[in-house]
């Protein structure tokens, strides 16, 4: 009996006390380390294997770590338990490649897009943390790909505007990540969905730019009463260049070939 209790009893108080008080000054130092501008002490915070979830994306929100420090983070197995600690390595400007992209892969498919539309991502980065989520796509439910045509970057939009369910493709045409070019990528491809040309066309925002009308006025699913107001609004020498690389029926871009020249001679 008096053995056991000089050893230490298992639930001692004492025992716990000095554990939690080891436990705070472990913390204590980490936080000092972190906050310091010696690139031994970073990197000795980084690969420490008390350092929490708070400790370390308080670290990885600095600037001015360089690639050997996020390494060194990179290689705290125990740290990286924490999803919000891997999206915030794999995020920062400074990682590695060799070690961002790898890790990408294992993040779920709405880390990835919040990656992605961080501005301090690097560009090489975020085209393939797209790509990531792209290649994806077919294996996604419909409320996933309804919340990216809503949110996501710029490239998942631009894919998901040939997305076979109609209501994603509504929802990606209003992304406010989408551009023009998108939109004229997507009306250019060989294989498009006639609806989502018809879409395009009375579509309140995308429709009334120049560039686009002259895309549908080439696309040969554009609707004639669409085609014709485009050919008859447009400024006639740039609805006549469109018209001339246009794959309209031919009976249409002749009618509306003559429009635009009876409109020049005016």
């Amino acid at each position: 009996m008096d053995g056991e209790a000089s050893g230490g009893a298992v639930g001692d108080p004492m025992t716990e006390a000095g554990a939690q008080r080891a436990h705070e000054h472990h913390l204590e130092r980490l936080e000092k380390l972190i906050h310091s501008h010696a690139e031994d002490d970073l990197c000795a915070a980084a690969e420490n294997p008390h350092l929490n979830e708070d400790l370390a994306k308080a670290l990885l929100q600095r600037r001015d770590l360089t690639q050997k420090m996020l390494q060194e983070l990179a290689k705290n197995h125990a740290i990286l338990k924490s999803r919000p600690v891997l999206v915030a390595l794999v995020s920062h400007p400074k990682t590695p490649r060799f070690v961002s992209l790898p890790m990408a892969r294992s993040l779920y498919t709405f880390e990835l897009m919040t990656v992605a539309l961080q501005p301090a991502v690097p560009a090489d980065v975020k085209i393939a943390i797209e790509q990531i989520i792209v290649d994806r796509l077919e294996k996604l439910s419909l409320g996933e790909r309804i919340t990216l045509a809503k949110r996501g970057s710029t490239r998942v939009a631009e894919r998901l505007l040939r997305d076979p369910d109609p209501r994603v493709v509504d929802l990606a045409m209003d992304n406010p990540y989408l551009t023009e070019a998108c939109i004229i990528r997507t009306l250019m491809r060989e294989e498009i969905d006639p609806r989502f040309v018809e879409k395009m066309a009375r579509h309140r925002k995308w429709s009334l730019r120049t560039d686009v009308r002259c895309a549908l006025l080439r696309n040969p699913n554009t609707p004639m009463a669409a085609a014709l107001q485009f050919a008859q609004t447009l400024p006639a020498d740039v609805a006549r260049d469109a018209l001339f690389n246009s794959n309209l029926p031919r009976s249409v871009k002749t009618y509306l070939l003559i429009e635009v020249q009876n409109r020049m001679r005016e």
